[in-house]
Order: C-alpha cells, then structure tokens, then sequence
C-alpha cells in the first residue's frame, strides 16, 4: 500500500529533544540572520526594491509577480520603517517557518530523528542562506509548500470533522502557495501524482472533503485570478515568456548540463547527490517506502519539468526551488536509513561551512572582494550613492522646472525609487517615469509611470551605464547639458550614468519590424546638445583605490 507508515514517534506536540533542538536551531539561525541582515552595508538589490514599490500600493497582483511579497513587506515596514533590514525582514521569518515546517513532516512521515536531519540540511542549504537575507517570492513559496505538504500528510489516514478541516487547511494553504509565486503549481502536481499511484490516498479523501479543498483553494484565489483577468492575465504571461522559447536558441545540452550542475550548488553537493543515487538504487531494487513515494512526488516534478525546460531553452538554477523542502526530509530519511553516519556528518558540515561562509560574506563584504568575488556584489552596492547624485542634478535643474526625471532601465527605476524616496517625496519633486524604447511596455515600471509627451516638457533623462543614450536624445525636440557620472562601487567596478535634460519630449517612429527607434544605439554612442553647450566643467572622478561608494560627478562633456 502506498501512503506514509505510522510516525515512529509520539505526538508532534509533546516536546521532545528531537524538538527542542530543531526549535534551537532554526531560532539560533534566525538571530544569526537577523543580525547579519540589520548590520550588512550592502544595499538593496533592485529587485528587492522593486518589491518594496509594489508595497507601497496594495494590489491583489502585480506585473510580474503574485501579490504575497509585496503584502509581507509592507507588514514588516508599517513596524519598523523603511530601511532596508525591514524591507528584507519577511525572507528570514518566512524561511524560519519553512524549517520548522520540515521538522514537523519529517516527523509525521519517519519520526522525530530523521524531522531533525532534514530541518538541518535544509536550514543549512546554500539556496536556502541567499533566500533567507534577499527579500523575493521563494521564501513565502517554500513556507506554503511546506504548510501545504503538512496538511496533505496529516489527511492520510484522517476522518470525519477531522479530514474536512484538514482539506479547507489544504486549499487554503494551496492558496497563499500560488499568492506567493506560480511555481506552487509543482505542489499540486505533486498531489495529483501522488493520488494516481497511491490507491490509499485516493481512499482518504471524499467529495466532501475535496469540495471543501477547492473551495477554500479558489476563494483565497479568485482576488488574484480577478486582478489578472482585469489586467490582460500579465503576471501569467510575464511567467510564460520567463520560458522564452522563441527568443534563442533551443534545444541546449551545455544549459541542461549547467541548471544541474547548480543543483549541487543551491541544494548541497551531498544531498543532492544522495537524491540522485539514492532515487535510482531504490527504484531499481523497488525498496522505496510508502513515505519515499509521496515525497518523491513533491520532489520530482520541478526538478525533472525545469531541466526539460533548461534543455529546451534556458533556466535560473531557483525554479526548481519547490523541491527543496520535500527533497531535504527525503535525503534525510534515506541517509538515516543507510546508516550511513560519515556521509551525514559531512553533508551537514558542509552545508554548516556554506552558510557561515555565506552569512560572513553578508556581515563583511570586503572579505568577498579579497577573495575575488565583488562580481557578485555589485548590483548591492551603490545604489545610494546612484540617486544622490541623480537627485543632486534634480535639484540643480529644479529652478528652471522639470516635468519629469526619466531613465531607461529598470533597475535604476526601482533603485531610485527606494534610495531617493525622500526626494520623491516632497511635492515639489518631479516625478519619476520610465523611457520605452519599445513600441509597448516590457516590465511593470514602463507600464505604470510611461514618460509621455504630456509630461515631457523638460525632462531630467538618466540612461543607465550610457545604454541607449542616443536612441533617448533623440526622442527630445531639444538636448541640453548633458554629463556623465561615475560612480565607484569597489575597487573593481563602477557605474556609468549618462545624464541630460531632454526638452519636448517627442517619440520617434519605431522600426516596424524590430520595434525599437533607428537608428539603433551602439557602443560608444555619444549624447550631442542639440540646442546648447555648457562650458566643459572640471573633471572629478574618483580614483579605483578610493573606497567603494565614493562618487564622481558633472562630467561635462
């Protein structure tokens, strides 16, 4: 019979040392984290700010992303404010529940020992670390998943009043798993799976209880589904073109070889080799357990769907994050069961030394850099220093008027939104929109604040690291002052902002065929005044061997 066995174990709430150490060790990670995430000098990432602008109005759903993230942020800043620990606040909280989450299924499926082993390799997982400290939709993900797997569990075997609550906990659960992001469609998956194989799971439920399971399930949802339909079903398209099967190359071994390859970096070199060569001894020797099943059917499908998707065309080493949680109690169960101690002992110690390494790197940025890893820190780093010295050149414009700062990236949009949010602010600051290069909008900042011929008189134009700078000029009837920052943000790398003001702002006519102005923009194109010239200013731009953040502005040119 398929289904998960007996718990060896008593009840999931008489305290236990199994317990007491997995409550000690998701908290003492948590106050590592907290300690890390309120004394890192590095700065939001914009994706990161983009969620904290999504917060700031509450919607039942957004361009690219469900709504979860943005509701969970503006909870943890109506607390605490603004500042970027608490924008991030939600990721620690939500990867904290998500641990304790896979002590208790572990527990309900093998006992409390193997719950344990699996709250500890997953806690410890190197994905799980980056997840924990950036603020983004797969720590909400991961938790209502795991909330979701616990109640599919706990219906095994359930009956009367019991199993009609657990299967509403269900939908509900279900629910909040697609508010967080669309991937949660793996955990139904994984519930469909299950139920073909399992005759035993299939005798557990009625029609009442499915009822009750999806009612709860569109109820929760239908807000969401509503917003979509209400905006041209973006977020689902925006997920489907993440695809991008007609933008490149398909059919790839080397980007099949490289999504599992990272695998082993975002789940654990030794889990993740465990799962692989313990999945197929034990279904070669057909001696998986009931247990093994069920969770192999959370597990699977993403992993199996976004390498087929990684072949086909290209995926981010995170979209099969839904497998993290249900993977970590396998890997734990069979490690157990094989008695193989050194092996566990290893994989915990290793996913142990990640995460310090990992929280280290947060806490002191400069050791990265000294072992050669600023590359990967650079999209945290600057962002300050970036808006002040746009808002710098604002306010120098401001006496003649300006309708509009405009830039052409988004994540300079989003950045300067949270980092110069006290300029914006202030009723007399021009508001912030985004230049098209396009003939419609790509992301949910050219959709929600266009520049337009209505707003474009005098325009303060940002183009990020010189991007498209001339296709920009030559939308405006008139270019004046134009000016280049840059901007150091390590000893290795730093950022370029082209910065003039645009004057009647007139879009010129898109190639039919590409979409975008022509002539096209190429590398070292120059923004040239068209009505006036200022006189060249001296050059200030700071030195590589200054300190990262230190700014160089009002390069004339």
């Amino acid at each position: 019979m398929i289904g998960p066995r007996n718990p060896e174990t008593t009840s999931l709430n008489e305290p236990d040392a199994d317990l007491r150490a997995a409550v000690w060790l998701v908290v003492g990670l948590t106050l590592l984290r907290l300690i890390a995430l309120f004394r890192t000098p590095l700065e939001l990432y914009p994706d990161e700010a983009q969620y904290w602008l999504w917060s700031r109005t509450l919607a039942f759903g957004y361009y690219s992303k469900p709504p979860i993230i943005a509701w969970a942020i503006w909870a943890s800043t109506t607390f605490g404010g603004d500042a970027a620990p608490w924008v991030r606040l939600p990721a620690v909280l939500f990867q904290a529940g998500a641990a304790l989450l896979v002590f208790a299924v572990g527990r309900k499926l093998y006992g409390s020992r193997i719950g344990l082993v699996g709250a500890a390799l997953y806690a410890l997982a190197p994905g799980i670390q980056l997840s924990a400290t950036v603020v983004a939709t797969d720590a909400p993900l991961l938790f209502f998943v795991g909330l979701s797997l616990l109640a599919y569990v706990a219906l095994q075997g359930a009956d009367g009043r019991r199993r009609l609550w657990l299967a509403v906990g269900l939908g509900v659960a279900l629910a909040f798993a697609f508010l967080s992001k669309y991937a949660a469609v793996y955990a139904l998956i994984g519930i469909g799976l299950h139920l073909a194989l399992s005759p035993s799971a299939r005798r557990g439920w009625t029609w009442a209880s499915a009822g009750a399971a999806l009612a709860a399930f569109l109820l929760i949802l239908a807000p969401n589904l509503a917003w979509n339909a209400a905006h041209g079903f973006a977020t689902f398209q925006h997920t489907a073109a993440d695809a991008d099967w007609a933008g490149r190359k398909l059919f790839s071994l080397a980007e099949l070889g490289q999504f599992l390859g990272e695998q082993f970096a975002v789940f654990g070199p030794v889990p993740f080799a465990v799962l692989v060569v313990g999945l197929g001894l034990l279904a070669w020797r057909r001696r998986l357990e009931a247990a093994d099943v069920l969770l192999l059917c959370f597990t699977l499908p993403p992993i199996v769907i976004v390498a087929v998707q990684a072949f086909v065309s290209r995926a981010n080493a995170n979209w099969s994050g839904a497998s993290y949680l249900p993977g970590a109690i396998l890997v734990a169960a069979w490690l157990v069961r094989w008695r193989a101690r050194r092996w566990l002992v290893v994989a915990v110690g290793l996913q142990a030394l990640v995460a310090a390494t990992f929280l280290l790197g947060v806490l002191s940025p400069r050791t990265v850099d000294s072992l050669g890893g600023s590359n990967a820190l650079k999209r945290a780093r600057g962002w300050s220093d970036t808006a002040d010295a746009v808002v710098r050149r604002a306010r120098l414009e401001q006496p003649g008027g300006l309708t509009a700062i405009a830039v052409n990236n988004r994540f300079l949009y989003y950045s300067l939104a949270y980092y110069g949010r006290d300029y914006f602010r202030q009723p007399t600051a021009a508001p912030l929109k985004m230049w098209l290069r396009g003939r419609a909008a790509g992301n949910q900042a050219e959709a929600s604040a266009p520049l337009t011929p209505a707003n474009g008189q005098r325009v303060l134009a940002v183009a990020y690291e010189g991007w498209f700078n001339s296709e920009m000029a030559a939308d405006f009837a008139g270019v004046v002052r134009p000016e280049i920052d840059d901007l150091w943000l390590d000893r290795k790398h730093h950022r370029i902002l082209d910065m003039f003001v645009g004057e009647d702002f007139r879009p010129q006519p898109r190639d039919p065929k590409t979409g975008y102005p022509s002539p096209q923009w190429k590398p070292g194109d120059r923004v040239q005044p068209k009505i006036e010239i200022l006189p060249a200013q001296p050059k200030t731009d700071a030195s590589p061997a200054q300190p990262a953040g230190n700014t160089s502005v009002g390069l004339a040119r």
